[in-house]
């Protein structure tokens, strides 16, 4: 029987603040797991503890007076590492947590769940699995003022078509999404099975790094970006930068997977120890191949929404393996030797991680954002966007660069999820149907809050959309 809590009467607490509502995790239900008491601290009468497959899950039902809008946190222990959580209501939308390492009893936010009248469920299921959790709470959430956003670009030399994409990002902000999808060969699936073109085409300088051309790798990414903005869409790219020197090679870790830290032993940290080692000299070398590519989209009059080193604090990327301090240094050598050497003006900078310890700074970060993937959860990935927020001050835009399900319009607008466009993942991701089925793909694309390449036409010379059609 699952154990039920009353938020009947959550009350008004002293001179007008909410209370906090807190819920005992060892009082719900529990699937797979069990209730600890041997690490000290925990509140109530125990934490659970044994989240170790992937079926595992804690259930809570609350019961609600009213249809209201709540922040929830979550107070864990995570002894073994950095890992993640999902947190499930009513067995649709939620959002995926991120629970930090650490020994001691942490409560952090865990995104908001919008209640319905009458009795709900918050699921806490596994995802990384092997942390211990406490409790939950809930608290009225306040409705948001407006964005402080800029939408002024950290390079002062931006050119006319980076200042015209950031300031139209920045009219929509809040007041609708852009459909966006990555590689050439999913979104024009996109065009034939939805019958939507989706606003932004993603794309990757993958195979024109040294590393990989050198071993016979081609790419037609950036002539598809150059032909997609003559339709007057929006391109962005990420860099799966394999590594310059030290690739494996084998047949467990073939030269192609030289991005990911487990196929190189490839040291950003000894790299850029000193200008003058040999392998300071390959990144350089690799960052100037790359610049030729972003010249190319310049002179042809593209803006690019610019992702490099994404993903850093997964550290399952190279330039992230020696963790924040290298990955920040990093990306102030990419900035100003694109910006300052090259004179790459047409670049919005996007930074691509959560964790506040490896922010490199407003001062080279145009766009924060995210990539989240969680197999069958289209809510509004509330969490991670709130935690994006508090990144900033609410100074920056906020996208959701890589997602695995698309995310319902109605629940990102009841949440105030104000992602400012997604991208779903190539293959099987937008494909498949596992991740997105066909009819909820045509139902979120025909969405009026979620725009088209059709309904973003005359961006760049106005820096408006010509006919809007989103709500607010």
């Amino acid at each position: 029987m699952l154990a039920r809590f009353a938020l009947s009467a959550l009350a008004i607490a002293g001179a007008g603040t909410a209370q906090k509502t807190v819920y005992q995790a060892e009082d719900a239900a529990l699937n797979g797991v069990k209730v600890g008491t041997s690490v000290t601290g925990y509140t109530g009468t125990g934490y659970i503890e044994g989240f170790d497959e992937s079926a595992d899950t804690i259930t809570f039902t609350v019961n609600s007076s009213t249809s209201q809008l709540y922040d929830l946190e979550l107070t864990y222990n995570g002894p073994y590492g950095d890992k993640y959580t999902n947190v499930v209501l009513n067995n649709a939308g939620g959002s995926q947590v991120s629970l930090p390492a650490t020994t001691a009893w942490t409560t952090v936010p865990a995104g908001q769940v919008l209640l319905n009248a009458g009795s709900n469920t918050i699921q806490i299921q596994n995802n990384w699995g092997w942390y211990l959790i406490d409790s939950i709470s809930l608290s009225p959430a306040s409705q948001r003022g407006p964005h402080k956003i800029t939408t002024t670009p950290v390079n002062k030399n931006a050119n006319a078509d980076a200042r015209a994409l950031l300031k139209y990002l920045g009219s929509i902000y809040g007041k609708a999404i852009l459909s966006g999808q990555q590689d050439q060969a999913s979104f024009d699936w996109v065009v034939q099975n939805i019958g939507k073109t989706p606003a932004i085409l993603g794309l990757d300088l993958m195979d024109y790094t040294v590393s990989r051309t050198s071993r016979g790798a081609v790419s037609k990414d950036v002539d598809h970006a150059i032909s997609f903005a003559k339709k007057g869409g929006i391109v962005t790219f990420c860099w799966h930068w394999g590594a310059p020197t030290g690739l494996y090679d084998t047949a467990d870790q073939p030269w192609y997977r030289g991005f990911y830290t487990d196929a190189t032993d490839f040291d950003v940290a000894a790299a850029l120890g000193n200008t003058t080692n040999a392998n300071y000299t390959l990144l350089m070398n690799d960052i100037d191949a790359i610049a030729l590519q972003l010249k190319r989209l310049k002179d042809a009059g593209v803006p690019v929404l610019w992702r490099p080193l994404h993903e850093a604090e997964g550290k399952w990327f190279w330039w992230g393996a020696k963790g924040a301090e290298p990955a920040k240094k990093l990306w102030g050598i990419v900035y100003e030797r694109l910006t300052v050497k090259h004179g790459l003006n047409n670049l919005i900078w996007i930074w691509n991680s959560v964790d506040p310890s490896w922010y490199p700074g407003d001062a080279t970060v145009d766009v924060v954002s995210a990539d989240t993937y969680s197999q069958g959860d289209h809510g509004p990935i509330s969490a991670t966007y709130n935690n994006l927020l508090s990144l900033t001050n609410d100074t920056k835009i906020i996208a959701a660069t890589e997602i695995g399900s698309v995310m319902e319009p109605a629940q990102l607008q009841a949440y105030q999820a104000d992602w400012v466009y997604f991208c779903v993942w190539s293959g099987d991701f937008i494909s498949g149907g596992q991740w997105n089925s066909l009819d909820l793909l045509k139902r979120v694309y025909s969405d009026p809050y979620v725009l088209t390449l059709d309904e973003i036409q005359g961006w760049k010379k106005t820096g408006k959309k010509k006919s809007l059609r989103f709500r607010g």
